[in-house]
């Protein structure tokens, strides 16, 4: 009788907890309903949300637009930090981009999710609430609001005009930028203007990237599942050749970290035929890409930019956005972590301790430097390991290099002071 008591009370004892389980997992799922939505959100609504979410929590959410469409529509911008009108040194700034092709519209909706969940679950979730005050993240849910407004819900391939995908000046946005192997740079050397010739939204996106130091970004697409990383052009043209570059290893990895998170692209065949083992690829080996915004970022800035494709479905039906967010929430939060991976620092004058604006902070063994902001702040990503690195500035005695160790999910501060160089007449 003992025994069927004891019996008795253990299995009540596993019902309940199971219970609890279940009504925790419900609960965590249920904690976004309010904005995941079955609809898409257009401009003149995204407007609205984006100015409410702007009101209701004004020290942690801003909205500016970084300029305007074809058609004269804000390229809207929804920045989210603690204290968010007041970055603090040291802070690095992330970015999402989607809707770069009008008609690719699940990222849209994704950012707009984000947006609210990272607000909404601010002071509640811990990790929510950790990233939010060690990052300045920026999320502009529609780079082409015009094509966007002329796609089809419902419609998974480009109409055979491209109208939608394109802009209304009926040009592919996404090869619209200067490219490392692009011949318009040649341009430059003759003292024409890199923007000469560009779309607006071009123009902005280009003058927004080399105005702000961002360090990490990522670019949504569709009519695919996976992460696809630089370069996306090369020198051969041909296909299925990879084009690697110089931080080929760290941008394999980041790809990796969304893919990983995602259980329909880490499996790699979400779209058949295209396989993508992993749910990675690098650019230029799915196919070439010449003047994309993936390229230029790392060609041109400081940022590291991975484009990800999230939906054989390019504008899938509104009833599918739930899934969607389900299936990338943890790769889109995870993503956005790693902006607190390699190094970070300041570098100084050695002799009054100010910032140096513009010096570059050289690992040695990989040929990409990056630079630093007007405060002198630099975050250089890398993978754990030992790197050999110094800082060089125009004026300036190069630092001695330093040995410095990675370590995994945490940055590792080294700080750099220069001594300024002495020029004698003689030199001259």
């Amino acid at each position: 009788m003992e025994g069927q008591r004891y019996g008795l009370t253990l299995l009540v004892c596993v019902v309940v907890l199971v219970a609890l389980v279940n009504s925790h997992s419900l609960n965590s799922q249920d904690d976004d309903t309010d904005y995941v939505t079955t609809s898409y959100t257009h401009y003149d609504e995204l407007r609205q949300l984006l100015r409410s979410l702007e009101q209701r929590y004004p020290h942690l959410a801003r909205v500016f637009s970084v300029g305007r469409s074809v058609k004269g529509r804000d390229l809207l911008v929804l920045e989210i930090s603690e204290n968010v009108r007041q970055r603090s040194l040291g802070e690095p700034m992330v970015k999402y981009v989607a809707n770069m092709h009008g008609d690719e519209a699940v990222g849209r909706e994704l950012l707009v999710i984000l947006g609210q969940y990272l607000l909404d679950r601010y002071g509640k979730d811990d990790r929510v609430s950790r990233l939010v005050n060690q990052t300045d993240i920026y999320l502009m849910p529609s780079m082409n609001p015009d094509g966007f407004e002329n796609s089809l819900e419902g419609k998974c391939e480009s109409k055979e005009d491209f109208s939608g995908r394109e802009n209304a000046n009926r040009v592919d946005l996404n090869r619209d930028f200067p490219d490392q192997f692009d011949r318009r740079l040649s341009q430059i050397k003759k003292g024409i203007s890199i923007l000469n010739g560009r779309q607006n939204e071009t123009v902005a996106m280009m003058t927004w990237i080399s105005n702000e130091p961002f360090v990490l970004s990522g670019n949504l697409h569709g009519g695919a599942v996976v992460a696809s990383y630089p370069y996306d052009s090369g020198i051969p043209k041909t296909c299925c050749i990879e084009s690697k570059s110089p931080d080929d290893n760290l941008f394999k990895y980041l790809a990796h970290v969304y893919a990983d998170n995602h259980p329909e692209m880490r499996r790699g065949d979400a779209c058949p035929p295209e396989i993508f083992p992993g749910g990675v690829t690098n650019g230029a080996y799915w196919y070439e890409v010449i003047g994309g915004m993936q390229d230029y970022n790392y060609a041109r800035s400081n940022a590291f930019e991975i484009t990800f494709e999230l939906s054989c479905c390019k504008y899938p039906p509104g009833s599918t956005i739930p899934d969607q967010w389900q299936l990338n929430k943890e790769s889109l939060i995870k993503y956005l972590e790693q902006a607190h991976i390699g190094i970070k620092g300041i570098v100084r004058n050695r002799d009054d301790g100010k910032p140096i604006e513009r010096a570059n902070v050289v690992v040695e063994g990989i040929n990409h430097n990056v630079t630093t902001t007007v405060d002198g702040e630099y975050w250089r990503l890398l993978l754990p390991g030992t790197y050999s690195v110094y800082a060089t500035a125009w004026g300036y005695k190069p630092s001695e290099p330093v040995n410095v160790t990675v370590l995994k999910g945490t940055p590792t501060v080294l700080n750099f002071t220069l001594s300024k160089e002495v020029f004698n007449e003689q030199d001259y």
